[in-house]
C-alpha cells in the first residue's frame, strides 16, 4: 500500500493557537503508512478575486495551496469559531481551491472538519459552514468524522491535546475515518 497523504488546514494562524496544536496531535495519531502536514502559508494567499485568478498568472501563494491540496489524498479543516462563523482565512483557502469550479484540487477530495473554541457550542457554527462551503465547493465531506471541543481555553490552557488522552483518542478515530475514505473504504456525503 502507497503512503496516504492528508494535509491539514487549521484556521487559526495564531503560533501557538489551541486549533494548531489539535491539528499537531492529529499528525502525531497518524497510523504507520499516513503523512499529515500542516500547511504553512495561508496568512499569504490574497482574498480571492477572479481577475487574478488567470491561467499562468495565479498569486505563488494560491498556486502553492492548490498544488498542495492537489497532491493531498484527504483534507483535514480544524476551525476555530469567530464572531459565529469559519475564520475568513479558511474560507478563502476554500475559495481558491475550488476554482476552477467543478474541476478545483478540492473537487471529490475527502474532507474532515474539527471545530474547536472556548464556547461550549464546540465552533459548531463555524463547523456547519466549513461543510457548507467545502460541500458547495465540490469536496467529498466525511460526517463520520467530525469532531467538537469546546471550551478549549479551560480544557487545553496547561495541557497539549497530544497529551489528553480522550481528546487523542477522538482525532486518531476522526484520522482512521479520513484516512478509509482517502484510500477509497469508505462512502462519502
Amino acid at each position: 500500500m502507497s503512503q496516504t497523504r492528508l494535509l491539514a488546514l487549521v484556521g487559526s494562524l495564531r503560533a501557538a493557537s489551541i486549533n494548531r496544536r489539535l491539528a499537531e496531535a492529529a499528525a502525531k495519531t497518524a497510523p504507520e503508512g499516513v503523512e499529515i502536514s500542516l500547511y504553512e502559508g495561508l496568512a499569504d494567499i490574497p482574498f480571492y478575486n477572479e481577475d487574478i485568478d488567470v491561467e499562468g498568472k495565479v498569486p505563488a501563494a494560491a498556486q502553492a495551496l492548490r498544488d498542495a491540496v492537489a497532491a493531498a489524498d484527504g483534507l483535514l479543516l480544524v476551525t476555530p469559531e469567530y464572531n459565529g462563523t469559519l475564520p475568513a482565512v479558511l474560507k478563502n483557502a476554500i475559495d481558491w481551491v475550488s476554482r476552477p469550479y467543478g474541476v478545483g484540487a478540492v473537487k471529490d477530495k475527502p474532507v474532515a472538519v474539527v471545530s474547536a473554541s472556548i464556547s461550549a457550542n464546540a465552533a459548531k457554527w463555524a463547523h456547519g459552514d466549513a461543510v457548507k462551503a467545502l460541500g458547495v465547493a465540490g469536496a467529498s465531506v466525511v460526517e463520520d468524522a467530525h469532531l467538537h471541543f469546546g471550551t478549549i481555553g479551560q480544557r487545553f490552557v496547561e495541557v497539549h491535546p497530544a497529551e489528553d488522552a480522550e481528546a487523542l483518542t477522538q482525532i486518531a478515530a476522526t484520522v482512521g475515518t479520513l484516512v478509509e475514505a482517502a484510500r477509497g473504504n469508505l462512502v462519502t456525503a
